[in-house]
């Protein structure tokens, strides 16, 4: 499978899982930007950057992970510049290959730059585990995802690259699970980040077990193999599990589930509630006044956009200016026509480019 074809597969139980009412024929058609002419193309390179901060984890990841780079059309050509730059976070089952497919990068990059939007450092890295996905979320069985990207990638890209090397020229932006790590980590990490762009965040607010007769069955999964044979919502709950309900001692996977002998665990949905942005949002405040400009979006057929509404009404309700916008579209369908038209414009105007505006 390729990766356009990977992510849309995973789009479509996303919006399964996300929108149970909308039938097939109801999801909007992808709309991809048109090339736009002359637009000067971007240099992409395909690099391995080790985490220092993944290592050791107990569900085997790789500490080694792959990243997209795109560099602005004039990067070459001009050795003293330096840039801003956007880390861009991806989706649940999805990799940095799959994300590009989806932002139809570099297409998408190019489009942008050659309609006004200044040339910066672009980079998506790949946060695929043994179980799908990151959660952007740390524990000692998936390992420290929230110290790979903000610690272990910055320092790499900031030492291999022209960056502009502070928080008020670094952007972070994410879409679905990369909009719940958006939000997490820009709660977290405003000394890293200077303005934020949220995508149709999964995972808001504070969920209950899974229906009880997924909860047996998933009781009775004893090997990865046996997890990976699961569906989207099994494989998730595993994913949420590893991430937020780590458990050293409980091999194979290493996580407490939600349910023991078909009895609902109150403390292992709390811990999953405590990683809950909208349960944490309270706590981080102070850290969120600190961004220069959060911007959020989401389509008007997606069920996230229920709680993404939430996360900006609650934002305005401490004072916290935020840009949202529902747009016509469900899970995935405008992520390109967004990322080009709205996601990097918004960085265009939000990051320090330098004393000259470059």
């Amino acid at each position: 499978m390729n990766a356009r074809s990977l992510a849309t597969a995973v789009l479509a139980a996303v919006l399964a899982l996300t929108s149970p009412g909308l039938s097939a024929h109801a999801q909007a058609v992808p709309n991809i930007p048109p090339v736009v002419p002359g637009a000067a193309p971007v240099a992409v390179e395909h690099i391995v950057v080790h985490g220092q901060s993944l290592e050791g984890n107990l569900e085997g990841n790789s500490a080694d992970r792959n990243v997209i780079v795109y560099l602005p059309p004039d990067y070459a050509a001009n050795p003293k510049k330096r840039y801003p730059v956007v880390y861009v976070l991806h989706g649940y089952g999805l990799t940095s290959d799959g994300f590009a497919g989806l932002l139809h990068t570099p297409q998408t990059a190019e489009g942008a730059f050659a309609t006004g939007a200044k040339g910066m450092i672009i980079v998506l890295p790949d946060t695929m585990t043994r179980n799908n996905g990151s959660m952007y979320s740390s524990s000692a069985t998936i390992g420290d995802w929230e110290g790979f990207i903000t610690h272990d990638l910055v320092a790499y890209i900031d030492s291999h690259y022209r960056t502009i090397a502070n928080r008020d020229s670094r952007g972070l932006a994410g879409h679905s699970m990369g909009g719940y790590g958006t939000a997490r980590l820009g709660m977290k990490y405003p000394d890293v980040y200077g303005a934020l762009y949220i995508m149709s965040p999964c995972c808001m607010s504070a969920r209950d077990a899974p229906p009880a007769d997924l909860s047996a069955r998933l009781e009775t999964v004893k090997t990865p193999e046996e997890a990976a044979k699961l569906d989207f919502l099994g494989r998730a709950t595993f994913t949420v599990a590893a991430a937020w309900s780590p458990n050293p001692k409980k091999p194979p996977f290493y996580a407490d589930l939600p349910t023991q002998n078909g009895v609902v665990q109150p403390d292992v949905i709390a811990r999953w509630a405590a990683n809950a942005p909208l349960t944490m949002l309270d706590q981080y405040i102070a850290n969120l006044r600190r961004y220069h400009a959060i911007a959020m979006d989401v389509g008007d057929q997606d069920g996230l956009r229920v709680d993404t509404g939430i996360l900006h009404q609650r934002l305005l309700d401490y004072g916290i200016a935020n840009d949202f916008e529902i747009y016509s579209g469900d899970h995935g369908s405008a992520v390109a026509d967004r990322f080009q038209n709205h996601v990097l414009p918004f960085f265009s105007r939000e990051l320090v480019f330098g004393s000259n505006g470059q």
